[in-house]
């Protein structure tokens, strides 16, 4: 065999190899883009169901409360409040403030609540989205941080962050039945190619 056959017997094993090459790259970009899009769905319904749950505490209070005629009483309004536009690329944001209960309840990082951890007898729950703190000026960031904020056991505001990859987050009033209904719209991204919408709709369970 001499080099011209050698060379040619390259150049048909390259035309037959590249098909399979470029079929193997573009199934293992499929599949890293999938893993990456199922990662943002488990970590989004994690935040939807950690607001939800912070949505159905709003406006709570205990019976101890009830039977104290000097008890302040606050408005609906005063139990959750949504300002708009105020975060990462004009996300909204929310405050819900309820009572603790006799029983076990948690904030939204998991901290078991407590007198200390309340102002004015009320326990404050906030989620909000700001830019990554840890990316510098310039750099390509995969969406902002949802930030936790609650009460430490001085009852000082503490920002926590729960996830990144956030890319908008809006909070919708709805009509309802009974109590007051919020549409959450949560859009997450990989910083790339992946934006995913995701929207839940909770109703509270103590204000009318």
């Amino acid at each position: 065999m001499n080099l011209l056959e050698c060379l040619v017997g390259l150049a048909l094993s390259l035309m037959l190899v590249a098909p399979l090459i470029k079929n193997s790259g573009e199934l293992i970009s499929k599949q890293i883009q999938q893993e990456k899009s199922q990662s943002l769905s488990v970590e989004a319904d994690r935040a939807l169901e950690l607001m939800g749950r912070a949505i159905r505490m709003a406006g709570y209070r205990n019976a101890q409360s009830f039977n104290k005629s000097a008890k302040k009483d606050y408005s609906a309004n005063e139990y959750i409040q949504i300002e708009r536009h105020r975060g990462y690329q004009g996300s909204d944001s929310l405050l819900v403030k309820h009572e603790i209960s006799r029983g076990v309840d948690f904030d939204c990082i998991g901290n078991a609540l407590s007198k200390e951890r309340t102002k004015n007898n009320l326990a404050h729950q906030g989620f909000l989205v700001e830019r990554q703190a840890s990316a510098s000026k310039g750099m390509k960031v995969n969406g902002g941080s949802l930030i936790c904020q609650s009460l430490d056991r001085q009852g000082r505001i503490q920002n926590t962050t729960l996830m990144n990859g956030v890319n908008h987050l809006s909070f919708e009033a709805l009509p309802a039945s009974i109590g007051k209904a919020f549409r959450i719209k949560l859009v997450m991204t990989d910083g790339g190619f992946i934006h995913r919408e995701f929207e839940r709709t909770f109703v509270t369970r103590n204000l009318l």
